[in-house]
């Protein structure tokens, strides 16, 4: 059975505290493992969350601040120590090439995984696949930063009631999705007379960045938007001076862009009690609202 989840490895922003490690988020979709901003310490925390590092296909880093890389050179290492057989791509901003090229190879170590580096050149379709399509769009942060987006194709959902009409069952509805039609006794059936348009599943990451057209764009339609929340609005100053969204905004930020689940996170070590962010983020945003937990599984909301 395919799975749709957020594994959450951590929670905090510049520096961890004793309930919330640095910044790290494994997306479980079907056959895919989409590796988020490992921070410190993510190997371990994947450790706790029963996760395998066979699970990783994709590495995918915002940008190179410390909290969200330096997890890196052991995820990278222990990659090879499991003897992951396949390719994993790394995609971060190729203006950081020289940062990746340090943590990759931040010590000795028998390199046999292979590690595809993709670095990300400018806004658009980064990967396609099974999956659908991974996005990209620029942040506002000091320094670059790219926020990440999954769409799913367009598919179809079958409708029993007019499978059993034509008398298709079994095997041969496999066969009538892959092909299109299907001749039934002396007649020819389509895919569109016993099924009905299902559209793709969206999931966005929105890591360090003052409000700007990327967020929105990212967040656009999303069944599942994960997005830092470092402040709260009593310190939305420092939030726009460092380049950091308030819960406030990411509330209106799902709200305005059609956000099924939000998902709150990167919170500073200032804060101990997180219910208020919540608190702040409902006041805009009416859907359902997930205050991120180390190690906690967030699942994608079905179509």
């Amino acid at each position: 059975m395919s799975v749709r989840e957020l594994v959450v490895l951590g929670t905090g922003s510049q520096v961890p505290t004793r309930a919330r490690n640095q910044n790290g988020y494994l997306l479980r979709w079907d056959d895919q493992g989409l590796l988020f901003d490992p921070g410190e310490g993510t190997q371990r925390q994947l450790q706790f969350a029963g996760v395998s590092a066979s699970a990783i296909t994709r590495l995918c880093l915002t940008h190179f601040h410390g909290d969200h890389c330096l997890g890196v050179p052991g995820i990278v290492q222990r990659l090879s120590l499991d003897g992951v057989s396949h390719p994993v791509y790394a995609h971060y901003p190729a203006s950081g090439r020289a940062f990746f090229e340090r943590l990759r190879h931040a010590s000795a170590f028998h390199e046999v995984a292979t590690v595809v580096e993709e670095p990300i050149e400018a806004e658009g379709t980064i990967a396609r696949g099974s999956f659908g399509a991974l996005e990209v769009k620029r942040l506002d942060h000091p320094v670059e930063s790219f926020g990440y987006r999954l769409v799913e194709p367009a598919g179809r959902r079958m409708l029993p009631e007019a499978l059993d009409r034509f008398g298709i069952s079994g095997p041969q509805v496999g066969r009538l999705q892959r092909e299109g039609s299907l001749t039934v006794g002396a007649r020819t059936v389509t895919v569109q007379q016993v099924s009905v348009r299902r559209e793709g599943q969206r999931f966005a990451f929105v890591m360090d960045t003052r409000l700007c057209d990327g967020v929105f764009a990212l967040a656009e339609k999303a069944d599942l938007l994960v997005i830092e929340s470092t402040f709260l609005s009593s310190e939305a100053a420092l939030a726009a001076e460092y380049g950091h969204l308030t819960a406030a905004q990411a509330g209106r930020v799902a709200a305005e862009s059609g956000v099924r689940k939000l998902v709150l996170t990167h919170f500073s070590q200032r804060y101990d009690e997180l219910t208020r962010f919540e608190d702040e983020a409902a006041r805009a945003f009416g859907g359902e609202i997930v205050v991120a937990e180390d190690l906690g599984r967030i699942a994608v909301p079905k179509r």
